[in-house]
């Protein structure tokens, strides 16, 4: 194996992990977030937005079940959203009280 594809394989390590280790912010590490589904926009989640879409800014409808944004933890249902995926794309109406 020649020293060039070596360091190219080296070099493609070193960014995988890089990658890896900022797939999650800061604010969702710390506790400080939860994951919010159905209540992002479309194009507007922050991942995790089903079959045929690849992670951040892919749902393809709003309020899409499936797909969820970071919101204060405590904040979720409150906002009519749900704490785990679900079907449909109902318009997500907030709690009372």
């Amino acid at each position: 194996m020649s020293n060039t594809l070596k360091l190219s394989l080296a070099a493609s390590a070193v960014l995988a992990m890089a990658a890896g280790t900022m797939a999650v912010p800061a604010a969702a590490a710390d506790g400080a977030k939860e994951k919010c589904y159905g209540v992002s926009l479309k194009g507007k989640n922050d991942c995790a937005a089903g079959p045929g879409t690849s992670c951040a800014g892919t749902s393809t409808v709003d309020y899409q079940g499936n797909a969820w944004k970071y919101v204060a933890k405590g904040e979720c249902v409150k906002m009519g959203g749900t704490l785990a995926a679900h079907k449909g794309n109902a318009k997500p109406v907030p709690k009372k009280g």
